[in-house]
């Protein structure tokens, strides 16, 4: 697959709160090395500030990119993210329901019996599954949601410690976050999490692995190639290209390209990637996820899924079977073979187990 490309371009519109007329207190300041991710507050200028969606580096403003939403004048110093006083009464917001249009700002019940705000509007996406559309939130008394930063740490125990990512990954895009990637996981609960401690290591070891090739240590977000994007248009099927003939080229982790792989990409995750393809190059759980999808549901041009590779025992080697088939395996580029080996057995160290046979393809 061809590498991919460091630009990641963040779009939106701006959204403009009237100041209240008493200030609250000051959230804890904006810090530029600080990742935010949708509605987490910062103050800055004497305004809080609401991040939309993940941004690093960008500072709060009503122009640009329209990462930030401005929540008003701030005064007091109280450094911390300011909570609404509760009223009384309890949490009544509306039961989630799938294919109903949402308004960002919409505050729904999810079948988990959690709550979820619409960061963006979309047409009744899964709270759960598609994070770029709906942040969590906590309701306090009343009905006021106050905002609940993304975990760091997967609660069902990712066998890959931020630590050991970091490792793995030292020179890598801020854009691939760790955050994002356990974020992520919710999309298949059962990759990395089948079979033995020793299954779940050597699978998580041989998708970072893959990975790591295809985006030069985590570093290309997006295709280089640009005389390919054209390619990646199949006008033969129904829907076509609506986003545009040259917007479907390779994004993510795993290469995502062509129009039909992102609308089965798209359809399986709840998000709509046929029509918003740059979703995979500005929101790292959407990128993460796409990677993911392919590893548990796509034989590519081998005979099996990558995840059923290594759960079944058939080996890391036809992991890259199914990535790439002959324009890798069967002598068609060893060094290329030889090269996501090598990551493979450098990560399964890091991880503390062991590669197990069937190497190469």
């Amino acid at each position: 697959m061809a590498l991919l490309s460091a630009m990641v371009i963040a779009v939106g519109l701006a959204v403009l709160v009237p100041a209240a007329a008493s200030a609250a207190s000051c959230a804890t300041a904006y810090s530029s090395s600080a990742v935010y991710v949708g509605g987490t507050t910062a103050s800055y200028n004497g305004h809080n500030w609401s991040a939309k969606w993940w941004t690093q580096g960008e500072t709060p403003s009503t122009g640009g990119s329209g990462v930030w939403a401005d929540q008003g004048v701030c005064g007091g110093g109280g450094g911390t993210t300011p909570t609404p006083t509760p009223t009384t009464g309890t949490c009544n917001y509306p039961n989630w329901v799938a294919g109903q249009t949402y308004t960002t700002g919409s505050v729904v019940k999810y079948t988990d019996g959690k709550y979820y705000i619409a960061e963006h509007d979309n047409p009744g996406y899964d709270p759960v599954i598609s994070t770029w559309y709906w942040d969590p939130y906590n309701c306090t008394g009343g009905g006021t949601p106050t905002p609940t930063p993304t975990a760091t740490v997967n609660p069902g125990g990712f066998v890959v410690s931020e630590a050991q990512f970091n490792q793995m990954f030292p020179s890598r895009n801020s854009f691939y976050t760790y955050a994002g990637l356990v974020n992520a996981l919710s999309a298949y609960p059962a990759f990395a999490a089948t079979g033995s401690d020793t299954v779940r290591k050597q699978e998580a070891a041989a998708f970072l692995a893959n990975v790591n090739h295809e985006t030069g240590g985590l570093v290309y977000v997006v295709e280089q190639n640009t005389a390919n994007y054209p390619h990646y248009c199949d006008t033969s099927q129904s829907y076509g290209c609506p986003a545009g003939q040259a917007a479907y080229y390779g994004r993510g982790p795993i290469q995502l390209s062509w129009n039909f792989n992102y609308k089965a990409a798209g359809d399986a995750l709840g998000i709509n990637l046929l029509n918003n393809p740059n979703l995979v190059q500005t929101d790292p759980a959407v990128a993460w996820k796409t990677g993911i999808w392919y590893w548990m549901t796509q034989n590519g041009p081998g005979t099996m899924t990558p995840h059923n590779a290594m759960v079944n025992g058939a080996g890391f080697g036809e992991t890259i079977r199914s990535i790439n088939g002959s324009l890798e395996c069967n002598g068609g580029n060893p060094a290329q073979v030889q090269s996501r080996i090598n990551a493979y057995q450098n990560f399964v160290g890091i991880l503390g187990t062991v590669a197990g046979s069937n190497l190469s393809c």
